[in-house]
């Protein structure tokens, strides 16, 4: 097995439970976006004994996004090619994916969210895109999976901080719930599935994404311009600086001349 510092993964029965383990709010790095490519890689090559699985986060959150920290540091193409395998990889994973947030997902880890297959939420959790503040591109491609047009250009747009419940009413969480019954409603989901024949199961889900792709040709727009919008954006000046800026929470950066 892989020796995965910032992941871990479980198997129930034919139920693999994916943890997101960075302390302190499993903000993403390379490495931990690295992590999560391969642990869906490997779960990949277990659909003999793996049928779903359960995508959460360690502590009191589920994904906070970006880790801002390293802004400046990170090569933005090196990291660039490892967003687009993780989020990827949890979109494009052979079996259902059920994304049990327990606390925020925030900005890339909204996406993470998002690429699942279903959402059930703690009453704790909320939900946020604020990479227009963080000197960073909004990833509408993604956004538009769960939202419509003028829903997705608000939380882009905006950075907003939605709760659970807004979300359910929008009809992208399936339910919300005490923070102790969020595993259980995900381990009881996850059961109704895994009881399906698990190569239909499988070949349901390669067709949902084809079918979604064929519509929405989310592959190419992701591709032809919002990484390389990121890319770019990320090696600016401006955008360092709006990361540091968000990060030390000094305010807004509307008075800076450009």
């Amino acid at each position: 097995m892989s020796n995965r510092e910032y992941v871990r993964l479980e198997v129930e029965e034919s139920i693999a439970i994916v943890t997101l383990d960075r302390p302190p709010v499993n903000a993403l790095s390379i490495e931990l976006y690295r992590d999560i490519a391969s642990v869906f890689e490997e779960i990949n090559d277990r659909t003999d004994e793996i049928h779903v699985a359960i995508l959460t986060g360690a502590g009191r959150a589920f994904c906070a996004g970006r880790d801002l920290k390293v802004a400046g540091t990170e090569d933005p193409d090196e990291r660039a090619k490892w967003v687009k395998a993780a989020l990827s990889s949890v979109y494009h994973c052979a079996v259902p994916v059920i994304g049990a947030v327990n606390g925020a997902a925030v900005g890339a880890g909204l996406v993470c969210a998002i690429s699942c297959d279903f959402i059930v939420a703690s009453e704790n959790a909320f939900f946020a895109m604020p990479e227009i503040d963080a000197g960073g591109n909004p990833s509408i491609a993604t956004v538009l999976r769960g939202f419509n047009q003028f829903q997705a250009r608000g939380i882009a747009f905006l950075g907003e901080r939605h709760t659970a419940e807004d979300f359910y009413r929008m009809g992208v969480v399936r339910k919300v719930l005490p923070p102790e019954e969020l595993m259980p409603e995900a381990m009881r989901l996850a059961g109704i599935l895994a009881a399906k024949s698990p190569l239909t199961l499988r070949m349901a889900k390669w067709s949902a994404n084809e079918v979604e792709a064929l519509f929405a040709n989310f592959e190419q727009a992701y591709r032809a311009i919002e990484s390389r919008v990121s890319a770019v954006t990320m090696k600016t000046e401006d955008s360092i600086e709006a990361a540091k800026n968000f990060a030390d929470k000094r305010g807004p950066l509307s008075d800076r001349k450009y």
